[in-house]
């Protein structure tokens, strides 16, 4: 369909500078001239006229202008005629201004001067004022036109757009996906998911044959909450529902609505819904709605009237205000659900949770499938090898995963990428960029060689901790030597399980202490980690056998805001020395544990030193095989 041009000149705010520029340039033609005369009295006037000084007066009824010959104009200090005004035109300027008391005897002075030569001519000339009146005038012009001006961006003229007018800010900023001409993302673009996706599958159902559920008395979900941790491809499937059900959707963040001026997001969120109820069927997808749907009462510590909080009543009523035969339906986005207001969580609203977890070995095997149809592969590359290496990867990280490795293959000039530049390329993500030029001395490379080789030692010789891939001491970020593991993908984790990996992670500082009788603050980020692990196997997940079955954890995400404790002081006391012994009796394990292999521990130092990066295949030499079958039991069972 064509559109019909209008023959109206189209508003510029450019015109109304050049209405400007020209009332400037009108004042400095019209003005007297007379901007740079020296004021003078009366009696120096009639000593410029007696020392014939004077070529020309013109006066009015109470003031001279005084315009002296060429010989004096050279030599007064007032030269004002030689100079150029704004424009370039030459200035004609008086030298002198003179205010006449009595115009008569003025008139009669200038008569006699006339008749004995020393005045050439004198004239009256009526008085203007024009550039007075222009210069009172400019201010005004100036506010009429600029009051002209805002209101035409006001009332949705001039050349900003919908977005930048004052009287358009309470609109939605909502960006409407048209299904006929936008490129569509469909299910067949996302690997995996496979519960998610089919709950989704019937929302588009719900929108492309609603009598299918309607006929026999079912209502069509008014909203649909997708959960789960970030990178998992929440949006993604909002954007294939988009594709899929081939209906207008509209698409925006929870962040749109708040805006500095009060009432602003209740506003865009009237729009919102209306501009969905008029293209019904339709879909509305709320990215991040935890940054307006957070509970009520929590985030406002001043008790003040919140904007969100506005923002948020109004989505309540949105959504819970429109009957079921309009055909909209609200998906939202959030990773951090329990944080959401439950009027907002209630049936009715937000009919279905669909928790989008991290895909395991199975999916990410899909994912990297999808991703690699673009990349250039060697036709050998094991898909599945590449799924079993990056176990607890999100899809973004997988994305992430095969655009590194393709940036590695074009860095080494080849054609084709093949398995080790995928895994260049999650060791580049997980661990950092590789430094090789950092300068170590011998003595902290070994320190460095036995700290990782008391990991790779602990960790194989416990049953339950996470089979080692790789060691190396080659520093990768902000780290000096790191040690590559492949966890099982476990749904449930027992103590003796953690106890080992606490063990494990220990092992760098404890084979410190046996070999050099001393430790250093290169065990950072393990006490760390041990740390956090052994404080929520007693705060968390009720381990402890002092504490009991009892746990501090809020699900509910309320305890952030309190400022007390849930627990006495004599609680936070045990709970610090169950931590402590956990921790030191783990130390103390790794220790005993490399004490007894102490030759086995240093031949894997040295061995490290020397090729930098050891793998499974180098600890078996040493070692022997795994005293622990799980490993191929895991393979097996993925």
């Amino acid at each position: 369909m064509s559109q019909i041009k209008s023959n109206k000149p189209r508003y510029n705010p450019w015109m109304l500078y050049a209405v400007i520029i020209l009332i400037i340039i009108g004042i400095s033609y019209t003005s007297g001239g007379s901007g740079n005369s020296k004021q003078i009295s009366l009696s120096k006037f009639y000593n410029l006229l007696d020392e014939n000084k004077v070529e020309k007066v013109v006066f009015n009824k109470n003031t001279a202008k005084i315009y002296l010959n060429k010989e004096a104009a050279e030599k007064t200090d007032n030269k004002s005629e030689n100079l150029p005004n704004l424009f370039g035109r030459k200035n004609d300027s008086p030298q002198y201004i003179v205010d006449v008391a009595s115009p008569d005897l003025f008139q009669k002075k200038l008569d006699e001067a006339h008749l004995s030569g020393k005045l050439k001519e004198f004239g009256s000339e009526a008085e203007s004022n024009w550039g007075e009146i222009l210069t009172m005038l400019l201010p005004v012009i100036l506010i009429i036109g600029f009051w002209f001006f805002m209101m035409r961006r006001m009332s949705g003229g001039g050349a900003g757009g919908g977005g930048g007018q004052i009287f358009s800010i309470g609109k939605s900023k909502a960006k409407l996906f048209d299904e006929k001409t936008d490129t569509r993302v469909t299910f067949k673009d996302v690997a995996g998911l496979e519960g998610a996706k089919e709950e989704i599958e019937e929302i588009v159902e719900f929108l492309k044959n609603p009598e299918k559920y309607t006929s026999i008395g079912g209502k069509i979900p008014k909203g649909a909450l997708l959960v789960g941790p970030p990178g998992t491809g929440k949006t993604l499937l909002a954007k294939a529902v988009a594709g899929e059900a081939k209906v207008p959707f509209f698409s925006l963040s929870g962040s749109d609505f708040v805006e500095m001026f009060v009432g602003v997001g209740a506003s865009r969120v009237r729009d919102l819904f209306k501009q969905a109820k008029e293209k019904s069927p339709a879909i509305i997808f709320i990215d991040e709605i935890d940054a307006i749907g957070r509970a009520r009462g929590k985030s406002n510590m001043s008790g003040s009237n919140d904007e969100r909080e506005n923002t948020l009543n109004q989505l309540l009523t949105e959504m819970d205000g429109f009957g079921t035969n309009t055909n909209v339906i609200v998906l939202a986005a959030t990773n951090r659900a329990e944080i959401l207001d439950k009027a907002l969580m209630r049936a009715g609203r937000f009919d279905r949770q669909i928790y989008v977890d991290l895909p395991d070995v199975r999916e990410r095997k899909q994912i990297f499938e999808v991703h690699l149809r673009s990349i250039k592969k060697v036709d050998d590359l094991d898909v599945d090898f590449l799924a079993k290496q990056t176990p607890g990867f999100s899809g973004a990280d997988i994305a992430n995963v095969c655009n590194e490795a393709a940036l590695t293959a074009a860095r080494k000039n080849k054609k084709m990428v093949d398995k080790q530049d995928f895994l260049d390329a999650v060791d580049r993500i997980v661990g950092g960029l590789e430094k090789k030029n950092k300068i170590i001395s011998p003595e902290e490379k070994y320190a460095i060689a036995i700290h990782e080789a008391g990991h790779a030692t602990v960790s194989w010789l416990t049953e339950h901790a996470a089979p080692l891939i790789k060691v190396t001491i080659v520093p990768r970020g902000m780290s000096l030597g790191a040690a590559w593991y492949l966890p099982e993908e476990r749904q449930i984790v027992r103590t003796e399980q953690m106890l080992d990996e606490m063990c494990a992670t220990m092992g760098g500082r404890a084979a410190e202490r046996v070999i050099f009788d001393k430790i250093s603050t290169g065990a950072l980020s393990d006490l760390e980690k041990v740390n956090k692990q052994a404080k929520a196997m007693v705060t968390v997940y009720g381990l402890n056998e002092k504490l009991g079955n009892i746990t501090y954890y809020d699900s509910s995400g309320q305890s952030e805001y309190n400022f007390s404790k849930p627990y006495s002081e004599d609680t936070a006391k045990l709970i610090d020395k169950e931590v402590s012994d956990l921790i030191e009796g783990q130390y103390q394990r790794a220790i005993d544990i490399l004490t007894e292999n102490k030759d086995k521990l240093i031949q894997l130092a040295d061995l490290l030193c020397e090729k930098e990066v050891i793998f499974k295949e180098d600890l078996e030499t040493i070692f022997g095989k795994r005293p622990f079958s799980k490993e191929e039991i895991i393979v097996e069972t993925v």
